[in-house]
């Protein structure tokens, strides 16, 4: 499990990585509003995708992690459940095709482009190789194409008319990436012959944790399709940019989530419980110690990163990123509650309620706020979305988890990182040029929190046993 929790951790920071190396150029070749444009369309056809997928990234986890033991079931389970993929990716491919042709008018091109990625649904079975944890094979397949879409970028991606070669590499790399992945696929599976009620019974569980998905896309893609149509595609663009460095850290989270997701649910169907919530009492303290400082040391350096990072004419972005970086503890917590608790143990009808409820409190904020405040207004719809999201699944386990011992624990990281925050605050005021200043404040913060959590750092991250591996030689 430690094995595939930095195999995802360190793809997770890859895929964020790997696309920040471009940002700045891209920023400065396509500007915020080719950005915008971008951005725009990828988030209409992620629609299509994500109806293609339904919930099988949770859904499809769950069921072959379940089932893993005995190859003839599992392998019965992942045709049923690809056919069902095969059939929903297929109609969405067809529709998406038909609403450009019909409806879209403004960025035509690229949004024929966009297709790309809605047939790239048809060809991802990423959840069956997490179901069996191997994550190993995804993440070397996924981190070579991610390299070489970098690499085409620079070498193709030149002037802001290059918009559509830039959509179609990073379109075509998903396709590519998710098509290999089918070469490795008779390793594990016996392809067998399913009937129709195989392939049905998986529609009413997937269509339950497809809700949350869509609901939760509300915060995550709408805001920037109402960006796009209430205010400007500029607007999409500053958003977009501020978005990608919160993912930094969200990162990490998602990728200690993917890991524990099928982990647990194989637990739990060996009747494990108590191990469960113990392995939860000891992940959430390690979340909140990694979070927390991220808020404030974002908070502390956004807008000097921002200029620095992106270039000038986006300093909104890091007004942004101040905002946004709220979100993350938020997204952290109940990360943590989601994938380790409530969708291993099937209690899809509180993830669900909880994504309906952000969805709403996302969407009325932002049709109210966006016309007059832009991106800040997204901004603030996000951060009551992810707060209202992390409430609801707290009050859904508080009888079942120790959740006021959580709170203990991450108050200890709350204190230390507002000492960090002043300290890199104060000595920011005393450095000159943006660039060093960054960089000091980045390294000095980070070695400051460190300090103050050594015991933490020593007995819980288990850095005591592998000094001691290492001085009697084991």
């Amino acid at each position: 499990m430690k094995k595939n929790l930095i195999y995802n951790t360190i793809y997770q920071i890859l895929i964020l990585i790997l696309p920040l190396i471009t940002v700045p150029y891209v920023s400065r070749v396509l500007g915020a509003e080719g950005i915008g444009v971008y951005s725009y369309t990828y988030s209409i056809a992620y629609y299509f995708m994500i109806i293609a997928m339904l919930g099988l990234n949770n859904y499809g986890n769950r069921t072959i992690a379940k089932t893993r033991e005995d190859k003839e079931k599992m392998s019965k389970e992942f045709c049923s459940i690809y056919v069902f993929q095969i059939i929903m990716a297929t109609l969405m491919i067809l529709l998406y095709a038909l609403y450009v042709t019909i409806c879209v008018e403004k960025y035509k091109t690229i949004a024929y482009i966009q297709i790309i990625y809605v047939i790239s649904s048809l060809f991802d079975i990423n959840w069956f190789f997490f179901g069996i944890e191997k994550f190993k094979l995804t993440i070397t397949r996924n981190t070579i194409i991610k390299v070489l879409s970098l690499l085409l970028i620079f070498i193709f991606v030149k002037t802001p008319e290059d918009i559509r070669k830039y959509t179609l590499i990073l379109s075509g790399s998903m396709l590519i990436s998710n098509i290999i992945l089918f070469s490795f696929l008779r390793k594990y599976v016996n392809f067998v012959k399913v009937g129709w009620k195989d392939i049905i019974k998986h529609f009413k569980p997937n269509v339950i944790l497809f809700l949350p998905v869509v609901a939760v896309s509300i915060y995550k893609i709408m805001d920037k399709i109402m960006l796009g149509s209430l205010s400007s595609v500029a607007e999409v663009g500053y958003y977009e940019n501020a978005e990608k460095i919160i993912q930094v850290p969200i990162s990490i989270i998602n990728a200690l989530g993917t890991v524990m997701l099928p982990r647990v649910s194989n637990m739990i169907s060996n009747a494990q419980e108590d191990n469960v919530k113990k392995l939860v009492k000891r992940t959430m303290p390690f979340v909140m110690f990694i979070t927390i400082p991220m808020i404030f040391g974002l908070f502390c350096v956004s807008g000097d990163f921002a200029t620095l990072y992106f270039g000038n004419g986006f300093e909104k972005s890091g007004v942004l990123i101040k905002y946004l970086s709220l979100t993350i503890v938020f997204l952290a917590w109940g990360n943590v509650i989601r994938t380790q608790y409530l969708i291993p143990k099937e209690k899809d009808r509180d993830y669900v309620i909880s994504a309906v409820l952000g969805a709403i409190v996302n969407f009325v904020i932002n049709w109210g706020l966006i016309p007059k405040y832009g991106a800040i207004g997204a901004s603030f719809g996000t951060i009551m979305a992810e707060f209202v999201v992390a409430l609801y699944q707290s009050i859904a386990v508080k009888k079942e988890l120790e959740l006021v011992t959580y709170m203990k624990d991450s108050v200890k990281f709350l204190v230390k990182a507002i000492i960090m925050f002043l300290f890199i605050k104060l000595i920011g005021n005393y450095i000159q040029g943006t660039a060093k200043k960054l960089v000091l404040q980045i390294i000095l913060g980070s070695m400051i929190y460190g300090i103050m959590n050594i015991k933490y750092i020593y007995e819980e991250l288990g850095v005591r046993k592998i000094i001691s591996k290492l001085i009697g030689g084991n």
